[in-house]
């Protein structure tokens, strides 16, 4: 080999080495213990295999296991561990493999089997990894032409595989990694051998439809957790069961506050003690939304289709949409409130003086998803969102987005959330011009910057009609929800023809800013249930006291007190079912009601009542008039 490359490293250093060289073996040259560490490498910028060869000069940056991206790297390869191990326990035969992904804790692989996959063969499957795994079989990286490729999988009885390989075009290569008997077809990059893997576990099946069509093959989906140490994989299996105890639907049957019927299914009913949470979030928002200048609206569940042609999301969106005929005319319930609000624009003639105008809404929206992506509150097709529109003058844009970006961080305080963000640039299916996106995403990079935001970004991952910057909260237990949004938007207004009379009396375009906060209302409520495991803090709290007489002598006071409670403006009932005091008591506290409040005689007579706060074992005694002010001033500061 020729000594002609210079490989540039991360550290600033550069090495000379001969044209071909693997990635591999330039690790050992530099240090035994860069090649033990690394799993993958940059090249350029681009991820690749240890084995990758150099053939010209260029910027290499080893990717080590216990990186962000190493940790892809593992899981991915993990996947192909365990859809090995479940070809060897039914047959090769008898499986068919469809795709293998790492997922954000471990991985998932999709399968179709002759028989089910129970309980008993997970656990032979996952038996049968540990064997795969301690034989630390090499994983080597073959290219195959198309035609070549679907010759070989065809010759393995692979279908599914052999369906993605004829999309290809006439001449393109595919990359196949094999692990002793086992092959998939994968762009890597994959570990170097199966004994890396240290930590999995399997933990269910479910259904899938083979590339999410619901006329497609039904697949089966194993599940499964992935992680660098058995400490670690600990830890996280303690977090699934704490998840468990956690579940909204769980909790939202016990605590009585939503549920499901099949004659509505992905579309949530509230018992009046959820409707006190809901209700709460919503005086919550519009509190900050007055602080901020924004006006509250209604908008229609159901416009023409001439109005979501105009708006693009037909051509974008017609699959989740419902659709109804009246009058000879096809009408859609509304999935985004967006195009209602431009009609509320579009009323009249604006002047640049009315800029910026901030409509809001808690609007319904529909969106069609299928029977089995539907997950409670958290996946529904009926949902509420906490939608604002702003129009505004592109010399108001920065002022604008970083008021937004103050008020998400202001909410999401109250709940004690911290959050981390996304910088989501155009996609495949974009409309509009390249410069209208740059210009978007100019807007949005540089409002971020100005905050000392940290951020990430998220490569066409953005609205069909501009970027985003999607807000991703961690909840009590570690868990990302992605729920507010900021999205600017060019398109709309062209499309609209959007305009408003500027200082020179010419017409000008708005510039279309697209903002909320929980997101989905109803998948909010779901996020704090979990968040605070059903003991909602006191403003939040659907019941804030429980009154309980000790007797039915007490009973009079009892309700004396609950009504002076609820004259105060707080949610209170009363227990005058004859039971034992402590039943009434321990029942008060498993439906997790913030205050306890005890009326005896000796309470009568002091003109007091005996106080518990949730998750303490001492009393107080205060009179109603101290009770109220405390209870009030816990409110307002929402603790």
């Amino acid at each position: 080999m020729e000594s002609n490359l210079i490989v540039k490293l991360a550290d600033g250093s550069e090495r000379s080495c001969g044209k071909g060289i693997a990635i591999a073996t330039l690790a050992d040259d530099i240090s035994p213990g860069l090649r033990k560490s690394a799993v993958a490498a940059r090249v350029d910028g681009r991820l690749v295999d240890l084995g990758h060869a150099l053939l010209g000069d260029c910027a290499l940056e080893f990717v080590p296991l216990d990186s962000e991206a190493g940790l892809a790297v593992y899981r991915r390869s993990a996947a192909r561990l365990a859809a090995q191990a479940v070809k060897r326990v039914l047959g090769a035969d008898r499986v068919r493999l469809g795709e293998c992904r790492e997922t954000e804790d471990g991985f998932s692989v999709d399968v179709q089997a002759d028989e089910p996959l129970t309980p008993a063969v997970l656990r032979a499957v996952e038996k049968e990894m540990d064997a795969i795994a301690r034989a630390n079989l090499p994983v080597v990286r073959r290219l195959l032409g198309r035609d070549e490729a679907i010759a070989w999988f065809g010759r393995r009885g692979e279908p599914f595989l052999l369906e993605r390989l004829r999309e290809l075009p006439a001449g393109a290569e595919v990359a196949v990694y094999e692990q002793g008997e086992f092959a998939d077809m994968c762009d890597g990059p994959l570990l170097p051998s199966t004994g890396r893997i240290k930590a999995f576990k399997l933990f269910g099946v479910s259904g899938a439809y083979w590339r999410g069509d619901a006329d497609g093959a039904v697949l089966q989906r194993v599940h499964g957790a992935a992680f660098l140490k058995k400490s670690q994989l600990d830890r996280h299996l303690a977090l699934l069961e704490e998840a468990k105890k956690r579940d909204h639907r769980k909790l939202g049957r016990e605590l009585e506050l939503f549920m499901f019927s099949e004659e509505a299914p992905g579309m949530p009913f509230y018992l009046p003690k959820g409707m006190a949470v809901r209700e709460a979030l919503e005086r919550f928002s519009r509190s900050f939304w007055r602080k901020r200048g924004y006006e509250e609206v209604r908008t229609p569940l159901m416009m023409n289709r001439r109005l979501w042609e105009q708006s693009g999301h037909w051509d974008h969106y017609k699959d989740n949409i419902y659709f109804a005929k009246a009058d000879d005319a096809e009408y859609a319930l509304k999935p985004m409130n967006c195009p209602g609000h431009i009609l509320l624009y579009n009323n009249r003639r604006r002047s640049y003086r009315e800029l910026p105008i901030r409509y809001a809404e808690f609007g319904q929206v529909h969106r069609h998803e299928y029977s089995g992506a539907l997950n409670g509150m958290m996946r529904v097709r009926a949902f509420c969102q906490d939608d604002a529109h702003l129009f505004v003058r592109p010399d108001q844009l920065e002022r604008e987005i970083a008021g937004i970006l103050a008020l998400i961080d202001e909410m999401y305080a109250a709940f004690g959330f911290a959050y981390r963000i996304e910088l989501s640039t155009k996609p495949e299916s974009a409309m509009g011009s390249a410069e209208l996106w740059e210009r978007a995403e100019r807007a949005l990079e540089q409002s971020l910057r100005r905050r000392g935001a940290e951020y990430r970004l998220n490569p066409g991952d953005g609205a069909f009609y501009g970027p985003k910057i999607d807000f991703h909260i961690r909840d009590a237990i570690g868990r990302s929800w992605q729920c507010a949004t900021v999205q600017l938007d060019f398109q709309m207004p062209e499309k609209f023809d959007l305009s408003y009379v500027g200082e020179d009396g010419g017409k000008h375009r708005p510039v279309l800013v697209h903002r909320a906060v929980f997101g989905s209302v109803d998948r909010f409520v779901g996020i704090l249930t979990e968040h605070y495991a059903g003991a909602f803090p006191l403003w939040l709290a659907p019941v804030q006291a429980a009154v309980i007489p000790v007797s039915e002598a007490d009973a009079e006071s009892a309700l004396a007190l609950r009504e002076a409670l609820e004259e105060a403006g707080l949610r209170a009932e009363a227990d005058l079912r004859q039971e034992k005091l402590g039943y009434k008591v321990r029942e008060a506290q498993l439906a997790k009601v913030p205050y306890t409040l005890v009326l005896g005689e000796a309470e009568r007579a002091g003109g007091t009542v005996s106080v518990r706060r949730r998750g303490e074992s001492a009393a107080a005694a205060m009179t109603p008039a101290e009770l109220i002010a405390r209870l009030r001033a816990e409110e307002a500061a929402r603790a």
